[in-house]
């Protein structure tokens, strides 16, 4: 009965449809399910198949929104749940788009998938100083540090992060993931960030490996 509930809502999810992920997750709540195992195996199995989708560029963008906002619809029910169990998420991840940057389609898309994925995220907004990112992580307890660029001028700005963590004395113990159109792993390397994320989906992937 729990698994037919947690795999229409899986789909339901999938198809991006929000009041039905609602009903379902509550439907689940009765039928006894934890809120762990809800958002486990209903929430986060249904975004991990969008995210391979849109790796697979089987959907796009929008269908991505869609089914985040849905996710979320879902994560109303959950989420207060989780924090009665005492639940923790995975980790905690500050995100933002580099200072001089005011593009945000991506960086919203990478918080949505590491929400997705069981993730606590802090997202820093647009044109964010490396200053700013040092000291949400700090005051977050934060693990890691996502980045966004989609301009090559704002491409620097992110070697100003990872150079003001290392003045904190903090690499290693904060990890920083990068991603943006104009990114290379070479690139990362180059700055010396930890993680390179060609998309949101490979984001989570990058964030599971950095905390693993």
């Amino acid at each position: 009965m729990s698994e037919q509930i947690l795999n229409d809502l899986s789909e339901a999810l999938q198809k991006g449809k929000a009041q039905d992920v609602k009903d379902l997750a509550q439907k689940a709540v009765d039928a006894g399910c934890g809120a762990e195992q809800i958002l486990n195996e209903g929430l986060i199995t249904g975004m991990s198949i969008i995210g391979e989708k849109f790796k697979r560029n089987e959907v796009y963008v929008p269908e991505v929104l869609i089914a985040a906002r849905a996710m979320h619809a879902g994560m109303d029910i959950v989420k207060p749940l989780l924090a009665e169990q005492g639940v923790k998420p995975k980790g905690t991840v500050c995100v933002g788009t580099v200072k001089g940057d005011l593009h945000d389609i991506g960086k919203n898309l990478v918080c949505m998938m590491l929400e997705g994925a069981g993730y606590k995220v802090v997202d820093l907004g647009v044109n964010v100083e490396a200053e700013k990112f040092v000291q949400a992580a700090q005051e977050n307890s934060a693990e890691i540090i996502g980045m966004s660029a989609l301009l090559t001028t704002t491409m620097g700005a992110m070697k100003t992060t990872v150079d003001a963590l290392k003045e904190a004395g903090l690499t290693g113990k904060i990890k920083t993931i990068v991603g943006g159109a104009p990114l290379t792993q070479s690139f990362a390397d180059e700055i010396g960030a930890d993680g390179y994320a060609p998309d949101a989906a490979s984001a989570v992937d990058v964030a599971n490996s950095l905390i693993a």
